[in-house]
This record gives C-alpha cells, sequence and structure tokens, in this order.
C-alpha cells in the first residue's frame, strides 16, 4: 500500500473546513438527535485518526453497535462498569484500555445503579492508517490478539497519558495541531503494539462466563438462522422469563432487539463487501427483505442502499437485481431512497 493516504490526504472540501473537522472533538448536537443509537452510525471525519472525551450515565442507553474503524478506548474512572466485547464480558478499572476492531460489536453495560459516570478518551483510527504503519513495521500487522490492556500500576500507565495528550491537541487547536495528534496516534499505537507482545500480566481477562455471555456466543454463532426466545431457552435449559429478565437487566434491551441489532452488525459488513442488496436480509436471519428493510430503517435511521450510497458508492453497481426476493416491496421501492 502507498504512503499517499497519510502523507496527502484525500479532500473534498478546503483546508479550512478539513481543520475544523480532522481530528475533531465528537459533535454533541449529534448525540442528542437519537439517544438510544447515537453511536450507531457514528463516522470518522478524517482518513487517519480523531480523537475526543465522552462520558455515559446511569440512565442512558448505548446499543450493540459496531463501527468501521478501530476505536481505542480508556476509562477514565472508577465506575464498577462492565463492557462487552464481541461475546466477551470486561470489569472495567481506571486505566483499562479497551481495544475494538471493525466489524466487532460492542458496548458498555450502563446498569441502573451505576454510581459513577462512564468517563473515557476516545481514539478513532482508520484501517488506512492501520495499514500504513503495518508497511512501515511489519509488527504492527500483527493482531492486537486481545480485547482489553490493564495498565495501572504497570510500567504501561504512561500509554494515559498519550490518550490525554492527543484530547488536549484536538480540544485547544494550537498550530500545528493536527500533526501533533497524528504523531502522538503513531506513538500511541506503536507502544500499545509493545505492551501487547510485553506479557500476560498487562492482558485482563474476561469475566467468567455467565448466562449473558453464552448467549450472546450462541447468537453469534446461529444469527443466520431462525432463532426464537423459546428455542433459545430450550437451549440453556432455563425458562424463557430468565433470558427475557437477563436482557432487560444487563443489556437494557429485549432478547429479539439483541438479536436484530446482531444480524444488522453482519449486515453492514455485507453491504460493504457489496453483495446484493436483496440477499442481505436473509443471509443474516432476517425472513425477506421487507423485514429487513424495515429493521434497518428503524435502527439507523436510513435504508440499507442510502447506507450503500453514503458509504461505500463504489458499490452502487451491485444491486438487488440479481434476486428476485424483494419480501414484499416493489422492485422500484426497495432500491428507492
Amino acid at each position: 500500500m502507498s504512503l499517499d493516504p497519510l502523507i496527502k490526504p484525500k479532500r473534498t472540501s478546503p483546508v479550512r473546513d478539513f481543520g475544523a473537522l480532522s481530528f475533531g472533538v465528537r459533535d454533541d448536537v449529534l448525540v442528542r438527535q437519537d439517544p438510544s443509537a447515537i453511536y450507531q452510525e457514528l463516522m470518522m471525519t478524517t482518513p487517519n485518526a480523531q480523537t475526543h472525551r465522552d462520558v455515559s450515565y446511569a440512565n442512558d442507553t448505548v446499543s450493540l453497535h459496531s463501527h468501521e474503524f478501530y476505536e481505542l478506548l480508556l476509562c477514565r474512572s472508577d465506575c464498577s462498569l462492565e463492557y462487552l466485547v464481541g461475546t466477551d464480558r470486561y470489569s472495567l478499572q481506571k486505566g483499562d484500555i479497551i481495544l475494538i476492531r471493525p466489524g466487532v460489536s460492542h458496548r458498555p453495560l450502563l446498569r441502573k445503579d451505576l454510581s459513577v459516570p462512564y468517563r473515557r478518551d476516545v481514539l478513532w483510527v482508520s484501517t488506512d492508517l492501520m495499514e500504513v504503519l503495518a508497511q512501515m513495521d511489519e509488527e504492527h500487522a500483527d493482531d492486537w490478539g486481545v480485547n482489553l490492556l490493564r495498565t495501572k500500576g504497570t510500567q504501561w500507565e504512561f500509554l494515559c497519558n498519550l490518550f490525554h495528550e492527543g484530547v488536549k491537541e484536538s480540544k485547544q487547536k494550537n498550530p500545528g495541531w493536527r500533526s501533533m495528534v497524528l504523531g502522538n496516534t503513531i506513538q500511541l499505537l506503536t507502544e500499545l503494539m509493545r505492551a501487547c507482545r510485553d506479557g500476560q500480566e498487562l492482558l485482563a481477562g474476561r469475566e467468567q462466563t455467565a448466562l449473558l455471555e453464552r448467549i450472546m456466543a450462541y447468537l453469534e454463532d446461529n444469527f443466520a438462522e431462525r432463532i426464537t426466545l423459546a428455542d433459545t431457552a430450550s437451549h440453556f435449559y432455563v425458562s424463557e422469563s430468565t433470558i427475557t429478565h437477563t436482557f432487560h437487566s444487563e443489556m437494557g434491551v429485549s432478547f429479539y432487539r439483541c438479536l436484530t441489532q446482531l444480524r444488522l452488525i453482519h449486515a453492514k459488513t455485507l453491504i460493504r463487501d457489496g453483495l446484493p442488496m436483496a440477499d442481505i436480509g436473509q443471509m443474516v436471519g432476517f425472513a425477506d427483505y421487507s423485514a429487513f428493510y424495515r429493521a434497518f430503517k428503524k435502527e439507523y435511521g436510513i435504508s440499507p442502499k442510502q447506507f450503500m450510497l453514503q458509504r461505500f458508492p463504489m458499490n452502487a453497481n451491485f444491486t438487488d437485481t440479481s434476486s428476485s426476493q424483494t419480501g414484499g416491496l416493489p422492485a422500484s421501492e426497495h432500491l428507492r431512497d
């Protein structure tokens, strides 16, 4: 891969406007538009990296979601919070760093009895930048291999300062701040790579497998199949009410809402890969295109095709015409915004 994406990022707006977006702090106005799904469709506004500081409270709702970029989270508070990454659950401590790959479902478990707000520094890194680093140093090509690093009381506590420096530069916007943030991001990613290779004492183990994790793993393995609450309860030898209570108390959503969110996360990956739109719904477990269309638009606020045209315009030639399954929607309707 060429280094051009890093040295000369593509711009579609004047330099002044680019400076207002690159590495910028997330616009809180956007967050208030739909509190139940504020992290579902956030996009990077720069081809490399951006950072901000965020906070969530006990009554906040964060849906199960994924991103098209790498996300790194530094926990800044002793909040006794649990975090779900894929099918693994972790208890967070101050100084913990969560490492989330593109396309991996994740969310904090914000229980109502959360006494301390969940404060974190957030760093988003594009896949382009990660590929550039792997080209420069092959060690970066290795997967992190972990979801969480525990830095407190180790030689790697200084990683927290690197997160803070990036946020400060982005917020203050002193001359040359974009270069400082990019340099800080590269240093942080390199130190994280070294920390991951340093030893097991840094690797925070996941919580003992509980019913929630077992069900999430089951859903992850079988999301493309027909799944019912009754069948799931039978599979785990528990009552339907036990599963219902588990999801409402731990996830804040119903069993079926969580399953739908998981299916849509996988659907977005298939859209990115350019698969025919009319086939994707059934590939991730929806009965037909109509059900997929309604669920997608309800969750993300846009249709599947709008999502494709916004994120992956190069896939515009991949249309539903390869499949006759329209799921009750006229062909002119299900391909129309």
